[in-house]
């Protein structure tokens, strides 16, 4: 803790001569790791999420909010950025935005140079979860004064417990735990401790305003909580689990559930059952988290003046389509949530326009003030905080990458090598493209099907609607692109990655 206090000393001296701004709202940024909507605030009857909740009745809940790529590397560079995968060039994880575009001014980074303590606990950037808990990950040092990295039991002392579909195998594997150890052990708990000591000490410097980003580890695999009260909270016996998958399947392209995992062909009801207590235990520990924060940040008199975002980086499957974790360009994967509370704008009141996470840094920049560069993709939000009513872009786009071989439906032969899939959302349908539709295409209808059950794009009756959608995807494509219209490549060398997500 010394060391710290001499850092955050540091960071304070230096800013001694900045000129206060009273007027300059703060930011407090949590996102937690493979959230989807499993939330009481968004309808979930069986999870227990008081504190979000909480957030939720104080300022706007959008509720058609989506990652621009349901994998953390690309989405979290995509968030912190303003930009597109495309734009970014991180199409995977282990990468880091100034390895193609290192000029590109991130969003922490802009506050921290129009004169906020900029700070991080925790995961922004893509960390390897469980692996890199502790260390600084994947991280951009420029984006931060002061960085924390705490690491508890679960990531020191309990792996040789942890329950794994592919043994000794957890960060990209279904694997979970119930622990003996209490609350104050969990890395998650020790961040919200050290969120609570950073926020007392920017209560203490009035000079400047504050952007503290909390990146909060859970839900992430392995679903590790204490086993009281969070694994207590919920019966295995009362656990859902998904039917009708076989039927559900015969109408999706291959591409669209090619991210299965092999291992995941051996579950059984019973490890369906457990997986979703341990995913719904790791929740509610991580809503008591968001609670500790909030709380502090209530305690020391910085909530009236304190811009609140939470969120995930991306979506997450538990059986849906017979699909698990990430990496699909459905609703549940692609989907996530997003809370913006805001002084002055808009409380206890839900958006249904469809918005992106590009979306949240030219939204903050907004709210306080701020120059940012000219080539954010995203739009603000701040109309819709003020009128929760109010349309905006209209749409938002979600892409991701496949491989090996994919039929062409063209003219019957066969291509080798990636993919895109993208995804169009408007308020209405989910229109899917595999391959610029060589390799499938999907269409489902929201207003009669939510849970994309039926896939029309084939049905002579919805040709229109498909041919129109089409023309709408295109252009959506071709803005997530830099002005040269080329995606950036990666630079080798120009940064030394610690570990890879597996």
């Amino acid at each position: 803790m010394q060391k710290w206090f001499v850092c955050f000393c540091l960071a304070a001296l230096s800013c001694s001569s900045a000129i206060a701004e009273d007027a300059r709202r703060n930011v407090l940024f949590i996102i937690s790791d493979d959230l989807n909507n499993l939330l009481g605030c968004y309808g979930d009857p069986q999870v227990k999420t008081p504190n979000i909740d909480r957030l939720a009745t104080r300022g706007v809940l959008f509720n058609k909010a989506y990652c621009s790529f349901p994998l953390c590397g690309p989405s979290r560079n995509s968030i912190l950025t303003g930009l597109y995968p495309n734009s970014t060039g991180i199409h995977a994880n282990g990468q880091v935005f100034r390895q193609t575009i290192p000029n590109q001014l991130s969003m922490p980074q802009a506050f921290r140079q129009q004169g906020y303590f900029a700070a991080r606990i925790g995961k922004l950037y893509h960390y390897n979860v469980p692996n890199s808990i502790g260390t600084n990950g994947h991280d951009d040092p420029g984006s931060w004064e002061l960085e924390l990295n705490p690491a508890g039991v679960d990531r020191m002392e309990e792996h040789p417990h942890i329950f794994s579909l592919t043994k000794n195998q957890f960060g990209g594997t279904l694997s979970w735990y119930a622990s003996p150890k209490s609350d104050e052990h969990h890395t998650d708990a020790l961040m919200a401790k050290d969120a609570d000591w950073v926020l007392e000490r920017c209560a203490r410097d009035k000079q400047r305003p504050f952007f503290l980003a909390v990146g909060f580890f859970r839900p992430h695999t392995p679903y590790v909580a204490p086993k009281s009260p969070y694994f207590d909270m919920y019966k295995e016996s009362e656990m859902p689990v998904v039917q009708g998958i076989q039927e559900d399947r015969a109408d999706i392209p291959a591409a669209g559930l090619a991210s299965q995992k092999k291992e995941q062909e051996q579950m059984t009801d019973e490890l369906r059952r457990k997986c979703r207590q341990a995913y719904y235990a790791s929740i509610s520990f991580m809503d008591t988290q968001v609670g500790v924060v909030v709380d502090s940040l209530e305690r020391q008199g910085l909530a009236d003046n304190t811009v609140i975002v939470f969120t995930s980086d991306h979506g997450y499957h538990m059986g849906e389509h017979g699909l698990w974790q990430k990496m699909s360009l459905f609703e549940e994967s692609a989907r996530v949530p997003m809370l913006i509370v805001a002084p002055g704008m808009s409380k206890g009141t839900i958006s249904e326009t469809p918005v992106s996470q590009i979306d949240l840094f030219p939204t903050l920049a907004e709210l306080c003030k701020l120059f940012i560069p000219d080539n954010l993709q995203g739009q603000s939000l701040v109309p819709m905080l003020k009128d929760p009513s109010y349309t905006g872009r209209g749409w938002a786009l979600t892409q991701v990458t496949r491989g090996g071989r994919r039929g062409n439906a063209k003219n019957g032969n066969a291509a080798d090598g990636p993919f895109f899939g993208y995804s169009l959302r408007i308020p209405r349908w989910r229109y899917t493209e595999w391959d610029g539709g060589d390799a499938g295409r999907e269409l489902y209808d929201h207003d009669i099907d939510p849970r994309e059950l039926t896939n029309i794009a084939g049905n002579d009756e919805h040709k229109a609607t498909v041919a129109e959608l089409a023309v709408a995807l295109k252009d959506a494509v071709a803005a997530t692109l830099p002005p040269d219209g080329k995606i950036p490549e990666l630079q080798p060398g120009t940064w030394a990655p610690l570990l890879v997500d597996p």
